[in-house]
C-alpha cells in the first residue's frame, strides 16, 4: 500500500516509543502495522479562466478549482469481506490566504462493506448512482463552467447505495436518499419534507464496450417538476481512443444529448465533446456547448491542462447591464478559455 509522508511520519512517531523498541518484532510485523494505517491523500488545484459573453462583459479570474484533503482506509472483517471508509474535505481556497475559509466543505464521507459474493453497500455522501452510471461528459472536465449535464435532482448526501457483483459483465446498482423531517429545505436537493428519492442503474461491460441505463425518481428535489429522469450511455475503448455517447430525458423539463472522444498519446490526453440541451418550454429553447481539452502529465503527481468552451443557444446567457443584480440583457454566445495545474498525492 502506498504511504504518504504524513502517514509515514505518524507511523514513525508511534512505533519509536513502542514497536520499534521491541527488538523481537519482525520486519513483517512492522510492515503489517504500517499497512493497517489509513492512507492520506490530497491535491492542490489552480486555474485561470477568461470568460467572455458575446456583446456583453468579459472577466479574468484566478481561483482554487477544488483542492481537497482526504483520508481512507479498508480492512478485512472476515475472509472475503472488507470494510472501508473515506472522508474528503474541500473548500481550501488555496489561491488566497486572506480568504476566511479552509477545509470546511464536505465532498465525500462514507462507510461500507464489500465482498465478492454480494457486491458492495455503502452509506453517506458520495457520487450518486445516476452520476457514476450515465453522466460522464459533464463530470469529466476540470473547470466545467459551461458543461450542461442532465436534469436530475437527487443529490450526493444521505445516500444508501448498492452495487452488485458482475454477472457475466452485467452489474445492477441502486441508491436511496433518506431525507428526514429536519433536513434543510433550502438545499437544492432537499424538498424540506420527508422523502425517499431513489436511483436505479444497470451497467454492462464486455471487452471494449460499456452500456449503461439509469433513472432518478427526483422525488426529493426542490423543483416543482419531479418527473423521473432517464439516461443512456454507450462507451467504446479502442486502444488509445475512447468514445462515449449520452442521452438524458426528463418529462416536461428537457432532453440532453452529448458525445465525447478522448485520445491518449504518451503523457498527453486530448478530449473533444459536444453537448446540447433542448428545454421543454414554449420556445424549445436550445443550449449547446463545444469543449476542447489538452492535458499533459508532467509526472505521476502533477499535470497541466488547457480547456476551451464555446457555448451557443437561444439568448440563454444573461448579464447585468445596470449593475442591479438582475440579468436584463441576453446573448446567444459565450466562450471561456482556461489553463490550470494540479498537484496530487
Amino acid at each position: 500500500m502506498k504511504k504518504t509522508l504524513i502517514a509515514s511520519a505518524i507511523a514513525a512517531a508511534t512505533f519509536s516509543g513502542s514497536a520499534l523498541a521491541q527488538t523481537t518484532a519482525s520486519a513483517s510485523e512492522l510492515a503489517a502495522r504500517m499497512d493497517s494505517m489509513p492512507t492520506v491523500y490530497g491535491n492542490i488545484q489552480y486555474a485561470i479562466a477568461h470568460d467572455n459573453i458575446d456583446g456583453g462583459p468579459s472577466s479574468l479570474e484566478h481561483f482554487d478549482n477544488g483542492s481537497t484533503l482526504g483520508v481512507k482506509h479498508d480492512h478485512e472483517i472476515a475472509p472475503g469481506i472488507t470494510g472501508f471508509f473515506k472522508l474528503e474535505l474541500e473548500g481550501l481556497a488555496a489561491d488566497d490566504k486572506d480568504q476566511e475559509s479552509g477545509l470546511e466543505d464536505l465532498d465525500e464521507a462514507y462507510i461500507g462493506v464489500k465482498g465478492d459474493s454480494f457486491g458492495q453497500v455503502w452509506v453517506g455522501s458520495d457520487d450518486s448512482t445516476y452520476e457514476r452510471a450515465v453522466d460522464e461528459i459533464s463530470q469529466y472536465y476540470e473547470v466545467a463552467t459551461l458543461n450542461i449535464g442532465a436534469d436530475y435532482t437527487t443529490g450526493e448526501g444521505d445516500l444508501v447505495q448498492y452495487m452488485s457483483p458482475s454477472f457475466g459483465g452485467l452489474s445492477l446498482w441502486g441508491a436511496v436518499q433518506i431525507n428526514g423531517d429536519g433536513d434543510d429545505a433550502s438545499l437544492p436537493d432537499k424538498g424540506g419534507d420527508k422523502s425517499y428519492p431513489y436511483q436505479l442503474a444497470a451497467v454492462y461491460e464486455m471487452d471494449a464496450l460499456e452500456l449503461a441505463v439509469a433513472m432518478d425518481s427526483n422525488d426529493g428535489g426542490s423543483s416543482a417538476n419531479n418527473e423521473n429522469t432517464y439516461g443512456l450511455r454507450g462507451s467504446y475503448d479502442a486502444g488509445a481512443l475512447r468514445v462515449t455517447g449520452e442521452y438524458h430525458t426528463t418529462k416536461d423539463a428537457s432532453d440532453t444529448y452529448g458525445v465525447i472522444g478522448y485520445y491518449t498519446v504518451g503523457a498527453n490526453q486530448f478530449a473533444l465533446s459536444y453537448e446540447m440541451n433542448v428545454a421543454d418550454d414554449a420556445d424549445d429553447t436550445e443550449t449547446s456547448t463545444v469543449t476542447l481539452q489538452a492535458l499533459h502529465n508532467l509526472s505521476d503527481h502533477m499535470y497541466v491542462y488547457f480547456e476551451g468552451y464555446l457555448g451557443g443557444g437561444d439568448e440563454v446567457y444573461g448579464y447585468d447591464l445596470n449593475d442591479d443584480g438582475t440579468d436584463d440583457a441576453f446573448s446567444d454566445e459565450r466562450s471561456i478559455a482556461s489553463v490550470g495545474a494540479v498537484y496530487y498525492f
